[in-house]
């Protein structure tokens, strides 16, 4: 079942690229007491990915923050090694990159995307969600192109 405005966060541990490596962080310490724009992506370096959602948040990162967000972070079915790549290639370092490398929080969600007649197996969908103190207040998912999940999208629901 997929995840619904009014629904907290589940408790999982996600990592993230680290000064020593790949860290764990905890969805508790990314959500609680604070608001949060979550953005997942399907595929780290694929091209709309990389030429339109995560640029989007890149860019229009100040704005989104001077909203009220607290932290904009960008999620993928990717390790931390291929997030980190992709946040220096993007100059992405002031967003929170997240590596879902084993999906559980995408499944969790209730956001998966078989991608394997792309070749790239069990994904996430492209959504974007506003999270206050852990608990969903918008929810965008994307069933084609970029739309609802775009940085515009969610500067404008802000």
């Amino acid at each position: 079942m997929t995840i619904s405005i009014g629904d907290k966060i589940p408790s999982l541990t996600l990592k993230t690229p680290g000064a020593e490596g790949p860290a764990d962080i905890s969805t508790d310490s990314i959500f609680s007491g604070k608001k949060v724009v979550l953005f997942a992506v399907p595929g780290a370096f694929t091209p709309t990915c990389s030429n339109a959602h995560l640029p989007g948040f890149v860019v229009k990162a100040d704005e989104i923050k001077a909203k009220g967000v607290d932290t904009i972070a960008c999620m993928s079915v990717n390790d931390a090694f291929v997030m980190d790549a992709w946040s220096k290639s993007q100059n992405a370092d002031h967003l929170l990159m997240l590596a879902d490398g084993n999906g559980e929080l995408t499944a969790a969600l209730g956001l998966e995307l078989d991608a394997s007649g792309f070749g790239m197996g069990q994904r996430s969908k492209r959504f974007a969600m506003v999270v206050n103190d852990g608990t969903v207040e918008l929810l965008n998912i994307d069933a084609g192109a970029l739309e609802g999940s775009s940085a515009e999208a969610i500067l404008d629901a802000l």
